[in-house]
Order: C-alpha cells, then structure tokens, then sequence
C-alpha cells in the first residue's frame, strides 16, 4: 500500500510551498462543508474525517424521520442510476464494523 500511496500523492511533488498551502485550504474547506452539513446533505456520519481538521466543532446535525430519510436514500440510489449507469453493481450488505 505505500507504494501505492506514493504513487497517488505524486501530484504534490512539483508543488511550491504557496500551492501546497492553497491545496491543505481547499481540502480543509471540502472537510467542513461536509461535517456542518445537516439533515439530507449529511449522508453519513464521519467523526474521524472531521477530526483532521485542527479546530473542533460539535456536530449540530439534523437527522431526518425515517419515511423522509428513505426518501432521500431512495433518490439518490436513483441518480446514481442515471449518472453511473455502467458503474459495477454489487449484492454486499451494509457491514457496520467497517
């Protein structure tokens, strides 16, 4: 896996210090927007992605009633279909421990 590791991050390589920086923000900004998300824009609950981030904010979320929250599920399942068509399906069931 380090090899590969490697290999993906060899973007940052030719990176100066200023679009390294401008790199770190962005992410950063991608990170945040998703821990302050709430309600049907927050998919899943992801505390150890929220924790690279150096301040710490409690999550104030909104979780949706069931019969609404299947809903969105159901929807975007649906716009997976229409956007990914030929992505690979799977049978595999939702495993918690991962």
């Amino acid at each position: 896996m380090a090899d590969q590791d490697v290999e993906l991050d060899s973007d940052l390589d030719p990176m100066d210090a200023a679009a390294l920086r401008d790199e770190v923000k962005r992410l950063r900004a991608g990170i945040r927007e998703h821990r302050d998300s709430t309600g049907h824009e927050l998919c899943w609950f992801h505390p150890a992605l929220w924790e690279l981030l150096p301040e710490t904010a409690a999550a104030d979320v909104v979780v949706p009633d069931w019969p609404q929250f299947l809903r969105g599920c159901v929807a975007y399942r649906t716009s997976l279909d229409e956007q990914l068509p030929a992505a690979p399906r799977s049978r595999a069931e939702f495993d918690r421990r991962s």
